[in-house]
């Protein structure tokens, strides 16, 4: 924020960003489809998710307080940060409990269509502040943390806090859209679409990459050793996978 509210009290207003990333692959074979699934496995387990969230953390100046990583069987991987603002860190060697009830959440979902030879990779991300931080300066960072093919945003302030006067204030910043806050750049590589509820403060934002270069979604395959026919069927089904996440139903 450029200039903090003088208020009455702590910030009681609690922000929640929803996060989810979806990647999407073509593995022709089953044996391929295996192999993909164990890389996204590999790249994005438990640990290196953990370095994006605490260097998320790092970024919306919270004080992290607690991790909580797992990797699951067959596949998947999760990690929870209690994180709080520097002012709710208690101080002291013995820290009993705190009032803070931030938090940042990732979870992993890969899988794959069985017919159609399409893999999916699918990242949920949490983020729960309290107070003045704001998770949404962290959207470009997150964005070009993992291969974004679908984004749907959801952001929401709720509660209300008082300035010195006692006047309630439902939000503390000033917004009109998720996109505002993600850069020109970013911007360009998508076809965009919001649906907010300003009365609500409720915004809500979905991305949709708009150039497919079909080599960078064919997984241990060289686009040249395709005909161009096998080539067009790819690129449709792709597509059509695409617009389906990105609409949230079956349309083909």
């Amino acid at each position: 924020m450029e200039q903090k509210l003088k208020l009455y009290g702590f910030n009681n207003l609690t922000k929640a960003l929803s996060f989810n990333i979806y990647d999407v692959c073509y593995a022709k074979t089953p044996r391929e489809q295996k192999d993909y699934i164990a890389y996204i496995d590999e790249q994005y387990n438990s640990e290196r998710l953990t370095n994006i969230l605490t260097s998320l953390a790092d970024m919306i100046g919270a004080t992290v307080l607690n991790v909580s990583r797992q990797d699951y069987e067959p596949q998947g991987a999760s990690v929870t940060i209690l994180i709080a603002e520097d002012s709710m860190v208690p101080s002291g060697e013995v820290q009993l409990g705190h009032l803070d009830k931030s938090h940042i959440t990732v979870h992993t979902y890969p899988e794959y269509h069985p017919e159609t030879c399409i893999a999916t990779f699918r990242v949920d991300i949490d983020i729960a502040t309290c107070g003045h931080i704001t998770p949404l300066s962290t959207l470009d960072f997150l964005i070009g943390s993992f291969d974004s093919d679908i984004i749907t945003m959801d952001y929401r302030v709720r509660g209300f806090t008082r300035d010195v006067a006692g006047k309630k204030l439902f939000m503390d910043h000033k917004i009109t859209s998720i996109q505002d806050y993600i850069a020109d750049e970013t911007l360009e590589i998508y076809d965009s679409v919001d649906i907010n509820v300003y009365s609500a403060n409720l915004f809500h934002t979905k991305m949709l990459i708009k150039d497919i270069d079909l080599q960078n979604y064919l997984f241990n395959t060289d686009v040249y050793e395709l005909p161009p026919r096998t080539r067009l069927s790819i690129m449709n089904s792709l597509r059509q996978e695409m617009i389906e996440i990105f609409n949230g139903k079956n349309i083909f």
